[in-house]
């Protein structure tokens, strides 16, 4: 697998490499732009390094001193695309738990194909209102930032009202040791299980399950959702990575079709659920 942080790195270094050439363009050397910036020359060149991500007021900053103050409006979008792709979950817990989960209603709308592996915990859009609870109480714990649990549970349920729309099609894959998972109590996860065999009733849901035995082609890697084929949303521990890359949305695609492969579906699926759930009560 290509590392999920390729794309944020990828487009950062390109920012870098427009500045820096529109630094030579100007004939300026890099001393000579930042004393016109008014800023240390280390700095000039930890952007030009792509080790740090320029500010609006950096790269208005960097054109007017290039006489190019035309470019300054793309160059902030690109940055801030650059920004978008790797953002720590402190910076995104800003907001509120609660903000965090309407955050991606847009995205949910707008999308019609959905591929969602998870290796952890039940996929956002599959859990029931007391589970949401749960694990997005142990995530806030984590974190540091339990203001407003069951506020945004509520905001999770809603927003996996997009099941229904029409128009949409839905492919999840789940590792078999999340129906053995100890986050919530006995019975929340009993009660989650029984929920996921509903859903799996759905025509428009696909719901697989990776046996623990079964043959694989891939180890369990970090959970991630496939949008359509636009982007890539990946979830670390300490953030959130967006790829919009063609190749890497490919990579991903791949790594979801050979997991699929190996998984178990209809009632076989279904066995494995009411097992795990029989199992928590």
């Amino acid at each position: 697998m290509t590392s999920p942080l390729s794309s944020a790195q990828a487009a950062r270094t390109a920012l870098a490499t427009r500045l820096r050439h529109l630094r030579l363009d100007a004939g300026l050397a890099g001393h000579q732009l930042s004393r016109a910036c008014g800023w240390h020359p280390a700095k000039t060149s930890r952007i030009e390094n792509s080790r740090a991500v320029p500010s609006d007021a950096d790269i208005r900053a960097w054109c007017a001193a290039c006489g190019a103050d035309g470019q300054a409006e793309d160059l902030i979008a690109a940055a801030r695309h650059a920004t978008s792709m790797y953002v720590e979950w402190k910076r995104l817990n800003r907001a509120g738990l609660a903000s965090l989960q309407r955050e991606i209603v847009p995205l949910l709308a707008r999308t019609r194909q959905f591929r969602v592996y998870c290796s952890h915990v039940v996929p956002g859009l599959l859990q029931t209102r007391t589970h949401a609870a749960a694990v997005i109480a142990a995530y806030g714990t984590f974190h540091g930032t339990t203001d407003d649990i069951e506020t945004a549970a509520a905001a999770r349920v809603r927003r996996s009202q997009v099941l229904h729309k029409r128009g949409r099609t839905f492919a999840f894959l789940i590792e078999e040791s999340v129906l053995h998972s100890r986050i919530a109590g006995p019975e929340t996860t009993a009660a989650q299980l029984d929920h996921l065999v509903e859903i799996a009733g759905l025509p428009q849901v696909s719901l697989g399950i990776i046996p623990i035995r079964a043959p694989r082609p891939l180890w369990s890697m970090e959970s991630f959702t496939v949008y359509d084929d636009a982007q890539v949303g990946i979830e670390l521990l300490s953030a959130r990575v967006t790829i919009t890359a063609p190749g890497e949305i490919a990579t991903y695609q791949r790594a979801f079709a050979d997991l699929a492969a190996h998984a178990a579906y209809g009632d076989s699926a279904r066995t494995l659920l009411r097992r795990a759930a029989e199992a928590h009560r």
